[in-house]
Formats: structure tokens, sequence, C-alpha cells
């Protein structure tokens, strides 16, 4: 069976936020096999008070939904200091490609497009709940000539002033910057920074890096593009 009890010895409680009872039903039978407290809510403004009050380990939200859809949950959560670190997986269906890549943009942590692997979606989970708490459980302070990563908090400063980084932004920086110097795959980055064991599609990786260099202003320079290779962090302070 597959762990859902995190190293602390306390059941992770994960937020299924799905408007089709069939999903729904299969979600929450696979992740309660798994070990994981379940929470059921089935419309974006729903999850979004959910994610709110009981501060889940994780949430799942399905894009298409009535009122609020997953997307918009997805942005104001991720825009809110409080609930940014918290991971999020989107659930697409195949023809929604533009979808996937936007819910990406907008800070999702991973997706699964319809129809999954029950099992898939439980790896996917753990995955981006082990990351998170690793991260948490970091304490050394990061310091980068105008970059401050505090991997207690996962609170990221750039010149002096507070960014509001998801978990995988704040985890691709940190990887990155201490890898400085170092040209990183994107396979590597997907290993690294999402936990993947297989290469899966590396636009991921391009949309979580033009996301971060959005955030972080003038420093987006010292975020290279080795053509033909992947990623470098230049150590070298910028003007």
């Amino acid at each position: 069976m597959l762990a859902g009890i995190m190293s602390s010895g306390m059941e992770s409680t994960v937020l299924v936020v799905e408007d089709e009872n069939d999903v729904v039903d299969l979600l929450r039978y696979h992740l309660k096999r798994a070990g994981f407290k379940v929470l059921i809510e089935k419309s974006g403004d729903a999850g979004l008070v959910a994610v709110r009050q009981n501060r889940p380990d994780a949430a799942i939200f399905d894009i298409m939904m009535p009122g609020m859809t997953g997307l918009e949950a997805c942005r104001t959560l991720k825009n809110d200091p409080n609930t940014a670190a918290i991971p999020i997986l989107m659930l697409t269906a195949k023809s929604e490609v533009k979808d996937r890549v936007k819910g990406l943009e907008i800070g999702a942590d991973d997706y699964v497009t319809k129809p999954f692997s029950p099992k898939e979606v439980v790896l996917r989970v753990q995955g981006l709940i082990r990351r998170a708490q690793a991260i948490a459980a970091e304490s050394s302070l990061v310091h980068l000539e105008g970059i401050t990563l505090d991997r207690t908090s996962l609170n990221a400063k750039i010149d002096g002033a507070h960014v509001n980084l998801t978990t995988i932004e704040f985890k691709l920086l940190s990887v990155l910057s201490g890898n400085r110097g170092r040209t990183m795959s994107r396979d590597a980055l997907l290993r690294d920074v999402w936990g993947y064991s297989t290469s899966l599609d590396t636009r991921t990786v391009d949309t979580h890096m033009r996301r971060l260099r959005e955030k972080i202003g003038r420093h987006a320079v010292r975020l290279e593009t080795i053509r033909g290779e992947g990623y470098r962090f230049n150590a070298t302070p910028v003007d």
C-alpha cells in the first residue's frame, strides 16, 4: 500500500475539488487507501473556502466546475501569501492543453489529464507533499546578492522585498541557485524539483521558469537558458 502518512507521524489531508461524482468516488477511495484524510468539495468557490479553513497538505482542483473554475481558485490561492505554499494539482481534459499551460503559469504545482490512473494521482500528491515538507524542514537561509531564500518559511526576498513564490517556484530557484554556475537539464530539474523518476513533459519546466523570471524582476537575467541543454543560475551579481 502506498503510504500517505508523512514522516511527522501525522495523517496528511488532501482536498479534492471536483463536481463529477464518479471521479470524486475514485479519488476518495484511492487516496484513503493510501492513508490520506480526504476532504471533498464540488465547486471552486467551496474549495477556496475549504483550503483557507482547513489548510490541507495538498489540494486537487478540476479545471471546469460550476461557478468559480479551478483555474480561478488556483490563482486566488497562489496570490495569497497565507495559502501560496499549499501544493495544487490540477485535473484537466486532454483537449484542454491551453488550460493546462495557463494553470502552470498561474502557479499550479502539477497537473494530470483525464482519464487518469488513480495510482499516478496518489504518487503525484505524495511527491508534492514530500517536497513541501522537505523545503519547510530546511532551516538555513540562503543569501545570493539580492536574493534571500528562507527554507523554513518558504519566504523569498528580492532586493529586500518579499516575493510570493509557489512551492515549486521556490524549489526551482533553490535548486538552481544551489547549483550555481552548473547547467541543469530539464530532465534533471524534473527529478530534483518535481521528484519525477522518468522524463515527462519538459514544457512544465519552461512554464515555471517563465513565471519565476517574471517574479524576480531584474534578477531574471541570472536564470540563463543554455540552448539545447537546460538552465543555469549565474552567480554574478546584477548591476
